[in-house]
């Protein structure tokens, strides 16, 4: 056996042994649970790291136990790599420790701190465990796992009163999917006879066309849960409720990342059925337009950075939709790098200012220069903008559209309609991108401070645990894209082809990210006190309520289905806890009858059993003189 699979068994079972032993913790042993939740992650992410470098050249490495066997089928434990999911095991480990590392003076006055590292670490268990399991049902404990994570997560700060319900409109919104997602399991097993990722790839073109077609969109339901794409999108915003630590740990590594996973190993199964390609097509465009207009009209700085999620996973969306899941895998390591960079940035401002409002913000580049600078890079990241990260990775997708909208690239499942659909909609976000990217710059960072009555009259720069990992991660937001110029890395990512400078997706991209700025920037220099969102006049408010598909979606599913829970519980109480209760309530009356007969006095008794005697002898004699 290679050192590849005891690392990748290794990078599941620390951080899950450390979620299990730190629940056993008091909840105010701080000291020792920072210490095992740090150090767990230390070991996954060095895991991860061995893990990479151990795999040969083959394509993938596979090894399996059989954990149980129901008649023909059988469950296995084990692990089926790639340098792919490699990959994003060290995405995950990096950010998993950096969140770790910030939170112990992020939370440092939280009495709950023992059992959050611990969920933390469980979270990051169950997002490995989805990157490497080799069986469909050890994935879907792992996913599993991650809802009821992210439900705790979401809901750690129980003086917030948002925060519960954002919790638990996290975890409804995602099992609808997750319950997609589990029949397509069951189906795909049924249809192998195995539930082996291996087996899977052997076998997928002995299944009917028409039962993949059903089978992958019950799987791409789970991941649009998960993944917060249209229209199960709703969630994400609302779970800025949660700590800022664990915002970057859903966003970049974990829960939100793990739809794009799903995607990416089961991939054989959607590529399948033009129905499902063109499906994630449309999904995709209408979610990265929709999150990405919302993010322009948000004042919460947090809601800002969580539609940019939700638009962002859109764009990896965009990629398997046009054929190439290799460039989704990369777009999604260098959004796992600046989307955490940005909500830890997020998280030094708001400690310092006191509030998450851009509108109590301004002028911190003068008093967070650190700050300013890492949420720079990472803004810079998120919009485009060469030589960071992000300007490669989503380059690399648009590159890929283009080819497939102009013909160059002819796909089995993707009409080219498609790919210009998908082309459209990504230069169209590429434009908001940039442009709320520069609003959130601004307002933040220029002009004079605005904050002060509740916040911090003096702001600064954050304690060194929180300031560090910040500036970690701006490394890989720099470098990660030089990433996509390697042949190498461009085979093992998923066979794109390696990016190429001054071509004219590349030119039109640039200038659209420079539209997108600059008239940010405009809008701001004409009124520096103003917010550049004035220029949605009145759509502004229909915008910043992302066109209220909250408010429809209340009114056509929660509000039904709750007045229909209401009737049933009616029904219930009045038909059959009715008939229950008075059945026993007549048992009861009749019993108290007889008893009450029965304590009656002797002589009435006797009287009874005489006229009882009497009747006999009558009617025996009646009897005799007949006969």
């Amino acid at each position: 056996m290679s050192a590849a699979v005891p690392a990748a068994i290794t990078m599941v079972t620390a951080p899950a042994a450390a979620g299990l032993i730190g629940l056993l913790f008091p909840r105010n042993a701080k000291r020792p649970a920072a210490i095992l939740g740090v150090g767990a992650a230390a070991i996954a992410l060095v895991a991860s790291i061995v893990l990479t470098f151990s795999l040969s050249s083959a394509v993938t490495t596979e090894r399996s136990w059989t954990w149980v066997e129901f008649g023909p089928l059988k469950v296995t434990l084990g692990v089926f790599l790639t340098f792919a999911m490699a990959y994003v095991a060290i995405a995950v480990g990096v950010v998993a420790l950096a969140v770790q590392v910030y939170s112990v003076t992020y939370l440092d006055a939280d009495r709950r701190y023992a059992p959050y590292a611990a969920q933390i670490s469980l979270f990051t268990a169950a997002m490995l465990i989805v990157v490497v399991s080799g069986d469909l049902i050890s994935l879907l404990v792992g996913w599993e796992v991650m809802g009821i994570c992210s439900y705790l997560l979401i809901g750690h700060d129980r003086t917030l009163p948002e925060a519960p319900a954002a919790a638990v409109k996290a975890f409804i919104v995602t099992r609808f999917g997750d319950v997609g997602f589990m029949l397509g399991i069951a189906l795909l097993g049924l249809s192998i006879g195995s539930f082996r990722l291996g087996r899977l790839y052997e076998t997928v073109g002995l299944i009917s066309p028409a039962r993949l077609t059903v089978i992958g969109f019950l799987l791409l339901l789970g991941a649009i849960g998960k993944s917060a794409q249209f229209p199960l999108h709703t969630w994400l915003p609302d779970a800025m409720a949660g700590p800022t630590p664990i915002s970057a740990l859903i966003h970049a590594a974990t829960m939100v990342a793990a739809g794009v996973i799903v995607l990416a190993r089961l991939f054989v199964v959607f590529w399948s059925s033009t129905s499902v390609m063109t499906t994630i097509a449309v999904i995709a465009v209408i979610t990265m337009l929709l999150a990405a207009l919302a993010a322009t009209a948000q004042d919460d700085i947090k809601r800002v950075l969580a539609w940019s999620t939700v638009s962002q996973v859109a764009f990896m969306f965009a990629g398997f939709a046009v054929g190439f899941p290799g460039t989704a895998l990369f777009h999604l390591l260098t959004h796992a790098a600046f989307k955490a960079l940005l909500f830890l940035a997020a998280g030094c401002v708001i400690h310092a200012v006191g509030t998450n409002s851009m509108t109590r913000m301004g002028g911190l580049r003068r008093t967070m220069p650190v700050t300013f600078i890492c949420m720079s890079i990472g803004l810079a990241a998120l919009a485009g903008v060469p030589p960071f990260s992000g300007f490669f990775s989503k380059d690399v997708i648009i590159d890929q559209a283009w080819k497939v909208a102009d013909g160059s690239f002819r796909l089995a499942h993707v009409p080219r309609w498609t790919g210009l659909l998908v082309l459209v909609g990504l230069l169209t976000t590429v434009v908001l991108t940039a442009w709320y990217c520069t609003r959130l710059w601004l307002r933040t960072f220029f002009g004079d401070y605005r904050g002060g009555a509740g916040g911090g009259e003096h702001p600064h720069e954050a304690p060194a645990l929180m300031r560090w990992p910040v500036i970690v991660l701006a490394i890989p937001t720099t470098l990660l894209g030089f990433a996509a110029l390697s042949d190498t890395f461009a085979f093992r990512i998923g066979s794109f082809e390696p990016f190429e400078f001054g071509t004219v997706p590349t030119v039109v991209s640039l200038l659209l990210v420079a539209l997108g700025f600059l008239s940010a920037l405009y809008t701001w220099r004409t009124a520096p006190k103003a917010d550049p969102a004035r220029v949605l006049a009145r759509s502004k408010k229909t915008v910043a309520n992302a066109f209220y598909f909250d408010a429809v979606q209340d009114a056509l599913v929660v509000r039904p289905v709750t007045a229909l829970a209401r009737l049933v519980r009616r029904g219930d109480e009045a038909v059959v806890d009715g008939a229950v209760e008075g059945v026993g309530r007549r048992t009861e009356v009749l019993g108290d009858n007889a008893d009450t007969y029965q304590r009656g006095p002797l002589p009435r008794a006797a009287s009874a059993v005489f006229g009882g005697a009497v009747l006999i002898a009558l009617i025996a004699l009646f009897v005799g003189g007949l006969r």
